[in-house]
């Protein structure tokens, strides 16, 4: 989608359309300034909890510079999931314009159309700095707003956690046979890739985990690593804590943003919300990096069995994860759009990462001083 049919028409047929929308008549506003813009008060419901302060603190973060930015002219007020909508139903909210904003995963939409899961994460994907580099420079950006332009939404990243982990289970998955009926949580393609191998994914937001893997109704869950698995206390429901989370290594949140709503924006303001969400976007998996490894070793003390998946295991989901990927742009020609030439950015991406990167982090991991 063209930048220019996001904002929908001219900087200056935005801001007036904005300041009529708002009811502000000040003959000064025409001008532009930043001070003649007009007060405008938003909503923003989230898919987590207020308990979870990287992933709803990214939300608040958005709001809190946004304010910042508009010298208090632009105020978002954030709501947690379940307050305003349910935390799987944010698109949904966002599209009929509910609210106006809202902070979440795309992939929890991927039942709407496959080719959301482009813009949060693919099993056996891109990890954080490889997914920046698509979303911001290599065409993802426009490519998952081109989808979500159908259901009245545009999205701009917002927070990204860095590559999870494998979740916690209750008993030791050492082969693709121990797979079988295994009851966990898991959404997105990550729960369809394992469902070919036997699991029964279930779709549960954070605020019901803890309960249903405590009580037994599911036997494994992932969320996202050390620090808010802990603040879950998912490690006091099972003990075995697997590594990596192949299908999430490397998950963007989104702010989604109605439509209609981002066009009645004046120009300056749209550009505050997208410096807010790309500060957001950074700040979050910093917060992360800096916090799971004290997390871990946490958890590790009270207990918690770190594991690491089988190679057989691994290699029987990446082979199923691309089966899946062809059967889906086979039935969805928006996933084969965007599936082709992300995965020669992949390929290439790898190449490079396998030069530099790779060869750096084997060295000094394995022979630390």
């Amino acid at each position: 989608m063209k930048r220019r049919q996001l904002l929908g028409y001219t900087a200056t047929g935005a801001a007036t359309a904005a300041l009529a929308s708002c009811g502000t008549t000040n003959p000064e506003a025409s001008s532009g300034t930043p001070g003649a813009l007009p007060p405008v008060k938003w909503q923003m419901t989230t898919s987590w909890p207020n308990s979870l302060d990287t992933l709803q603190g990214s939300a608040l973060y958005v709001a809190e510079r946004v304010a910042a930015l508009s010298g208090g002219r632009f105020t978002i007020e954030v709501f947690a999931a379940g307050e305003l909508v349910p935390g799987l139903q944010v698109l949904d909210a966002v599209q009929s314009g509910t609210v106006q904003c809202g902070h979440s995963p795309t992939y929890y939409y991927v039942g709407k159309n496959s080719a959301l899961a482009f813009g949060t994460a693919l099993p056996f994907g891109l990890n954080a700095q490889q997914q920046n580099a698509w979303l911001y420079h290599g065409g993802g950006i426009e490519a998952m707003n081109d989808i979500l332009a159908s259901f009245n939404t545009i999205a701009f990243p917002a927070g990204n956690t860095g590559t999870q982990m494998g979740g916690w289970f209750k008993r030791e998955i050492k082969t693709v046979a121990d797979l079988q009926g295994l009851k966990m949580r898991i959404p997105g393609l990550g729960g369809q890739v394992l469902s070919r191998l036997g699991v029964n994914p279930q779709i549960l937001p954070g605020g019901e985990v803890f309960l249903a893997l405590e009580r037994g109704a599911i036997d494994a869950a992932e969320w996202v690593g050390p620090y808010d698995d802990e603040k879950l206390g998912l490690h006091k429901a099972a003990p075995f804590y697997y590594a990596p989370g192949w299908w999430e290594p490397g998950a963007t949140l989104h702010l989604m943003i109605n439509l209609d709503a981002w066009n009645q924006l004046p120009p300056p303001y749209q550009a505050m919300v997208q410096t807010a969400a790309a500060e957001a976007n950074q700040n979050c998996l910093s917060l992360y990096d800096t916090r799971n490894p004290e997390a871990l070793q946490r958890l590790l003390a009270q207990g918690t069995q770190l594991r690491s998946f089988s190679p057989e295991i691994l290699a029987a989901c990446q082979k199923e994860a691309f089966a899946l990927y062809g059967e889906m742009a086979a039935e969805n020609p928006q996933f084969q759009a965007i599936f082709d030439p992300w995965q020669k950015f992949r390929e290439t991406i790898y190449q490079w990462h396998g030069v530099a990167e790779l060869g750096f982090s084997s060295f000094v991991m394995q022979s630390p001083v």
